[in-house]
């Protein structure tokens, strides 16, 4: 008998059909000897609907009355897929996040997890019941408030769920068969990974990959929590997240034999992209001791999360420089009110914003070994006449911002000159959102 913590999208339970086939799923894991404990998100575009309505009652409602508003979709589907495998014969309870005991800080709208204590999920599994957890959402230790975890909140849950409960494995369904070379919305012919690392996986997300959130890969790492990802739409075994690079190399091999095992791993894990960011380009900056530090601590305290930076070098003349930062759409009109509110201080002469920007990022725990990756990749966006505005790069990743009407197409160039194509034919997306 295993203990298991599911997972499933919107797109998953998306109406009532999706439900039913979904508690289908979960009775047979359930009459197979397993413990089960699901969480859900909420059904199809329950949440866009719910943020709407909200905009059109207010242009800025208060951020606790929108957690207690948003918990609404989740909780509509626990319940319904509750009912769901209650009519298949199996036993089946469901919980807020805040009765699975998922407490968080006081920061509504992105609450992080401070610790898990599922003692009702703990009972409902020991009476032989199929668990159903709220995903997205969690209480505030200090006032008993209802929180909401931000964007991919249902996966950080089910994670976190599968941590405190010491599952023996994660699954987050979706709509594709697992974790793909890249979109393959962009690039039909994404071939499908078996197995990636954490760390790969932390860059991809972090990349703008949107089959699994960035905070629960952490919370896996963290914790060691292995996850599969995988389709509830198929039975395809999908793609499993865990463990380190250095994991997959015997450490009692010769380091002729680990040298080599390291060569034959892939060097190429995927190519990710993101249109959610923007570039701010502050002009005229004085070069001198501090200034940058300055700036960043005004972005800081205005909560923008700041992704690539790159400084010009100062003119001779002028002693006068332009730093360029990328961050979210949503932390423009902060962090540009921040800084222009300490320009007398700061000294610099204009502020630009650029929202017409798109990000491309190349990412395998191969590549540190083989030299010649960077010259590929450039090569590529050259020859697809695609122009380079910024470079960040980690010890496993490269990454490009580009125009955002050119970031298909770079996506695919990048894709095809490190030959990631499958050779199986096209990639099903059997519902369209890729989470």
């Amino acid at each position: 008998m295993a203990l298991v913590v599911q997972k499933y999208g919107g797109s998953s339970v998306a109406d009532a059909r999706s439900i039913k086939r979904v508690a289908k799923r979960i009775a047979e894991a359930r009459r197979a000897g397993n413990d089960v404990v699901v969480v859900v998100s909420a059904m199809g575009d329950t949440t866009d609907e719910l943020l709407d309505l909200a905009a059109d009652i207010s242009p800025k409602p208060p951020q606790r009355e929108m957690d207690i508003l948003l918990t609404a979709g989740e909780r509509i589907s626990m319940s319904l897929l509750a009912m769901a495998i209650d009519k298949l014969g199996v036993k089946a309870k469901s919980f807020t996040g805040q009765q699975a005991g998922l407490l968080t800080d006081a920061v509504h709208g992105k609450a992080r997890i401070v610790d898990v204590v599922p003692h009702r999920i703990r009972q409902t599994l020991e009476k032989g019941q199929v668990a159903i957890v709220a995903g997205f959402q969690g209480v505030n230790t200090g006032n008993n408030d209802v929180t909401t975890l931000g964007r991919g909140g249902s996966d950080t849950t089910a994670v976190a769920l599968a941590a405190g409960l010491d599952a023996d494995v994660c699954e987050i369904y979706t709509d594709v068969d697992g974790i793909f070379t890249a979109d393959p919305r962009i690039a039909p012919g994404a071939r499908k990974i078996d197995r990636v690392t954490y760390e790969e996986m932390l860059e991809l997300a972090a990349s703008g990959a949107k089959v699994l959130a960035l905070r629960a890969v952490e919370y896996a790492r963290r914790y060691d929590v292995p996850v599969h990802v995988r389709s509830s739409f198929s039975g395809k075994p999908g793609t499993l997240v865990k463990g380190t690079h250095g994991d997959l190399i015997d450490p009692n091999a010769s380091s002729e034999e680990q040298e080599e095992a390291a060569m034959e791993d892939p060097i190429i894990s995927g190519v990710a992209h993101d249109r959610s960011e923007a570039k701010i380009t502050i002009v005229g900056v004085p070069d001198t001791l501090g200034q940058a530090a300055r700036i960043f601590e005004v972005v800081a305290a205005a909560g923008a999360n700041i992704d690539m930076i790159v400084q010009n070098v100062s003119a001779a003349a002028t002693g006068l420089t332009d730093i360029s930062f990328t961050l979210p759409h949503g932390d423009i009109r902060s962090t540009v009110a921040a800084l222009n509110a300490v320009k007398s201080e700061l000294k610099f002469d204009d502020l630009q914003v650029d929202d017409e920007i798109g990000k491309v990022s190349l990412v395998g725990a191969g590549m540190k070994s083989h030299p010649g990756i960077s010259a590929r990749l450039f090569g590529a966006l050259r020859d697809a006449g695609i122009n380079i505005e910024m470079i960040s790069t980690s010890e496993i990743r490269i990454s490009v911002v580009t125009r955002a009407d050119n970031l298909d197409d770079a996506v695919r160039a990048i894709h095809t000159a490190f030959e990631l194509d499958s050779a199986e034919g096209e990639a099903v997306v059997y519902a369209g959102t890729g989470r």
